[in-house]
């Protein structure tokens, strides 16, 4: 009886210890199954709700860089040229590049670069909207690397950036830069007012005043395009950047408005900028020795070799060379006026007089100071237009 209740008993305990086992396993695998399958929803549920959460609220300042690009993109065009060049078998080749521009009247009038355009045979606009247009070049100015060109659109309705005023801009104001850096076309970047009031000199050797810098990206391609403050209106005209590997390291210039609003209305109107001229040449910068020579070692300024007759400085007298004398391997004349000042600005050289006597409108009056038998005196020009080339 014992043996059976005993062999029962194994029997029984295996039997219920298996089922348990057997429990265990198939839980397991069933909870692993299921859990396997809430995980892949789970993900899926993260995932979906992650996608609807996303949807933030922009900050007040990623609105109006919004709003900005999308009102003012549409006036953001992106120029190809067309020019000859040579090849390596001295046959006359075309040849194409790219800039930005940007429309500043709604009957198609274009703002950009000179350097954009120059020497172009064909010019053609792409607009916002991918229509493409012929343009023509109304004016150009290599002194101020500015240019007008005009397209015929389909519609007078023509978006377009107002010009602003760049006089009261500030070191840490926010602007915004769109162009076509590398033919991406209507790209946007950001930054602020690096520093105001520098120069940079144009093709043509003249020195650009007020120059602004900016942070905000500018790449090749970027050349003509805006530079827009927060009110959306133009500021500069992206230019140039510094730049050892000719990509944006954030240092960028632009051309400002101040400049801009003086040189336009002559482009559209006569195609070329009235600048007085002085009629001075072959100007010298006085160094030490050459204030050693002229008698007088104190002399700084620039000295008048000739004076062009009938021009402005002949009709105040001023006083050009009558001495030729040999300095080193120049011949040049003494016995002129050096010109110290004009209008109070000191003067070191002859791109100094140049470039303020450009800034001025024919009938404007400049006060000269000069030297002359080693006394100051002071002289005043009324300038006027050059004449006409015949």
């Amino acid at each position: 009886m014992r043996k059976y209740f005993k062999n029962n008993f194994k029997f029984y305990l295996t039997i219920l210890l298996s089922g348990i086992i057997a429990g265990i396993i198939l839980a397991f695998a069933d909870n692993f199954s299921i859990d396997k399958f809430n995980g892949k929803d789970s993900v899926i549920n993260r995932i979906s709700a992650f996608a609807g959460d996303n949807q933030r609220k922009l900050t007040d300042e990623e609105k109006l860089n919004t709003k900005l690009y999308k009102e003012l993109s549409p006036a953001v065009v992106n120029i190809t040229t067309t020019t000859l060049k040579y090849d390596a078998f001295f046959d006359i080749v075309p040849s194409n590049g790219s800039g930005s521009g940007v429309i500043i009247d709604p009957s198609g009038y274009i703002l950009t670069n000179n350097h954009v355009i120059e020497n172009a045979t064909k010019l053609t606009v792409t607009l916002n909207d991918e229509m493409e247009y012929n343009a023509k070049i109304i004016g150009t100015d290599k002194s101020n690397d500015i240019a007008v060109i005009k397209i015929e659109p389909k519609t007078t309705n023509l978006s377009y950036i107002p010009i602003g005023n760049s006089n009261n801009l500030e070191v840490g104001q926010k602007v915004l830069a769109i162009g076509n850096p590398f033919g991406l076309q209507s790209t946007l970047t950001t930054g602020v007012i690096s520093s105001i009031g520098r120069t940079l000199r144009s093709e043509n050797g003249r020195i650009i005043q007020n120059i602004i810098q900016t942070d905000a990206a500018i790449n090749p391609g970027n050349s003509g395009g805006p530079l827009i403050d927060t009110q959306g209106q133009l500021v500069g005209l992206n230019t140039a950047i510094f730049s050892p590997s000719k990509g944006n390291i954030g240092i960028g210039f632009a051309i400002p408005a101040s400049t801009i609003t003086t040189v336009v209305p002559d482009l559209i109107k006569h195609g070329y900028v009235i600048r007085p001229y002085l009629g001075v040449t072959g100007t010298l910068p006085v160094n030490q020795h050459l204030a050693s020579v002229l008698g007088n070692p104190e002399a700084t300024g620039i000295l008048i070799q000739e004076i062009i007759p009938g021009s402005p400085a002949d009709k105040a007298s001023l006083k050009g060379g009558n001495q030729l004398v040999r300095m080193g391997r120049y011949n040049i004349l003494l016995g002129g006026d050096i010109i110290t000042l004009v209008d109070g600005k000191k003067l070191t050289n002859s791109s100094i007089l140049a470039t303020y006597i450009e800034s001025k409108r024919p009938g404007d009056r400049v006060k000269l100071t000069v030297i002359r038998d080693n006394k100051p005196k002071d002289i005043t020009v009324t300038l006027e237009e050059p004449p006409k080339k015949r």
